[in-house]
C-alpha cells in the first residue's frame, strides 16, 4: 500500500469505518435516509463511501461531497448503533479532507476566510452583528426591507430566515451582563458561563437569563473574558484545524478560574466542548487539559438539577412540548434534566411528541445551505409537534428554536403555538425579565 494512501487513510479515519457491520440500525434513525430514502444519504451508505475512498476503490473524492455535506450530523445514528461506531469522528474527518483539496472559488474563500476566521472566533465582532442587528429592527430599515419585497430576492432563502430571527437586545442592555454575579442565598458551586457566538449575537437575552437564573439557585457565575466560539461550525464545515486552535484558546481562558463547571446553554455548543477531550487527544500537551475541561462542561439544565431545581410557586395551565437537541441527545447525554425541569412547573400538562429524538432539520446552517431538504425534514417533524396541541414547543439549542420557529411560520400555527429556550421559560416562571 502506497504512502499517499496511507495517509489518506489517517485522514479519513479509515480505521474507525472497520466497526460498521452494515447492520442497518441507523437507518429507521437517520432524517436524511427517512426523506430521501437512498443508501448514499444513510449512516452506513456514507461509512462505506469513506472505506471505499480509503481502500483507493474511489479516487475521485468529490463523489463523496454531496453525501456528507447532506448529513444533518445529528449522529442519532451513533445512539442506535450496537458496535459503537464513531459516525461523528468519520464525519468530521472525511469532511476536513475533502475541504483541504476542493477549490474555492475566490469569493466563496474570501467569505468563508471572513466568517470562520474573523467573525465567528471574535467577541467584538458578534457583538458588533448583535447592535447592528438591533439597530436593522429598531430603525425601521426592517419595516422598509420587508415592505419592498427585497427579502423574498435574497439568496440561500435568507429572507425566511430573516422572517423569525428574534428581537434583539440593545447594546445598553447588551453591556448588562457582567463579569461575575454572586449567587443568591447559600453558595452550592462556582461556574464559568459559556457565552457562544451565535447565542451571544443573537440571543443575548438568554444569555442573561440564564446566568441571572444560575444565581437565583445557588451559583457563582464568572463570565471569562477571553473566551472564544467553541468551534463547532468551524469542525462542521471541515475547518477542523481551525477548530483545534479555537479549543485551545478555550481552554486556556476557562483554566483562569477555579470553578466547579463550564456551563453553556446551547446543544451544539455544549457537544463540542464535550469533545474537546476527543479534538486533541492525540495531542500530549494538550489532552490531559482539554480532558479536564471536558469533565468540567455541562449543560444549564444540568447543573439547574443538581442546584435542586427551580421553584415556581404557581404558572398558568399550559400544554407543552419539547424538542430536544441532538447533540445534547447523541453527543452529551443529557436526556432527562430538561424534562425534570419542565414537569417542575406548576399546571403544566408535558406532551411528549412521538419521535421527539429525530432531527427538527437545522443542523447549525444546514438549513441556509441545504434548505429544501431541511425543509423536509421541518415538516415531519411539525406533524409530530400538531399531534401533541402544545401550546409551547421548548428547546435547548438556538438552532432547533429558530427551526421550531420557522415550523410555525410554515404550520401558520402564529397565535396558536411559539417556540421558546427552556431558560426563557424558566426565567419567566420565577419572574426574572
Amino acid at each position: 500500500m502506497g504512502n499517499q494512501l496511507l495517509e489518506l487513510q489517517k485522514e479519513l479515519n479509515y480505521g474507525k469505518t472497520n466497526s460498521c457491520v452494515q447492520c442497518g440500525y441507523c437507518l429507521p434513525v437517520c432524517p436524511t435516509y427517512s426523506t430521501m430514502g437512498k443508501e448514499t444519504h444513510s449512516p452506513r451508505g456514507r461509512i462505506n463511501l469513506v472505506k471505499m475512498a480509503g481502500e483507493g476503490r474511489i479516487t475521485d473524492l468529490s463523489l463523496l461531497e454531496e453525501p456528507l455535506d447532506l448529513c444533518l450530523g445529528c449522529r442519532a445514528c451513533e445512539t442506535a448503533c450496537p458496535t459503537g461506531v464513531e459516525y461523528g469522528a468519520i464525519l468530521e474527518a472525511s469532511r476536513a479532507a475533502l475541504t483541504r483539496r476542493k477549490k474555492y472559488r475566490s469569493s466563496t474563500k474570501v467569505v468563508r476566510n471572513l466568517l470562520f476566521e474573523k467573525v465567528f472566533p471574535s467577541r467584538l465582532a458578534m457583538k458588533t452583528l448583535g447592535n447592528g442587528l438591533w439597530l436593522y429592527q429598531k430603525s425601521g430599515m426592517q419595516k422598509l426591507a420587508r415592505k419592498s419585497g427585497v427579502m423574498k430576492k435574497l439568496p440561500l432563502n435568507l429572507g425566511k430566515i430573516e422572517a423569525i430571527v428574534p428581537e434583539a437586545v440593545s447594546p445598553s442592555e447588551r453591556n448588562r451582563l457582567p463579569s461575575f454575579i454572586k449567587a443568591k442565598g447559600e453558595k452550592k458551586y462556582t461556574v464559568a458561563f459559556f457565552t457562544g457566538c451565535i447565542m451571544d449575537a443573537m440571543f443575548a437575552r438568554i444569555n442573561r437569563l440564564s446566568v441571572e437564573l444560575l444565581a437565583a439557585v445557588g451559583c457563582d457565575v464568572y463570565i471569562i473574558e477571553n473566551q472564544t466560539c467553541c468551534g463547532a461550525l468551524h469542525a462542521h464545515a471541515g475547518e477542523l484545524d481551525q477548530a483545534v486552535s479555537l479549543a485551545k484558546k478555550n481552554i486556556a481562558a476557562f483554566e483562569e478560574n477555579d470553578v466547579d463547571f463550564v456551563v453553556n446553554n446551547a446543544g451544539g455548543c455544549g457537544a463540542m466542548l464535550h469533545e474537546y477531550s476527543h479534538l486533541l487527544a492525540e495531542d500530549c500537551q494538550w489532552s490531559e487539559r482539554a480532558q479536564a475541561f471536558s469533565a468540567k462542561s455541562k449543560d444549564i439544565s444540568e447543573v439547574l438539577v443538581l442546584c435542586g431545581g427551580v421553584t415556581i410557586p404557581d404558572h398558568d395551565r399550559e400544554r407543552v412540548t419539547y424538542q430536544p437537541s441532538c447533540h445534547m441527545t447523541n453527543v452529551q447525554k443529557v436526556t432527562e434534566e430538561p424534562r425534570e425541569l419542565i414537569k417542575l412547573i406548576p399546571n403544566i400538562d408535558f406532551i411528549e411528541m412521538n419521535q421527539a429524538d429525530m432531527c427538527c432539520g437545522s443542523a447549525g446552517i444546514y438549513n441556509i445551505v441545504n434548505h429544501e431538504e431541511s425543509m423536509e425534514i421541518l415538516d415531519q417533524k411539525m406533524e409530530n409537534v400538531k399531534k401533541t396541541n402544545s401550546h409551547i414547543i421548548l428547546t435547548t439549542n438556538p438552532g432547533c428554536l429558530l427551526q421550531m420557529k420557522l415550523g410555525i411560520e410554515r404550520e401558520n400555527l402564529q397565535g396558536q403555538t411559539k417556540a421558546l429556550h427552556l431558560i426563557e421559560y424558566l426565567a419567566e416562571a420565577v419572574g426574572i425579565q
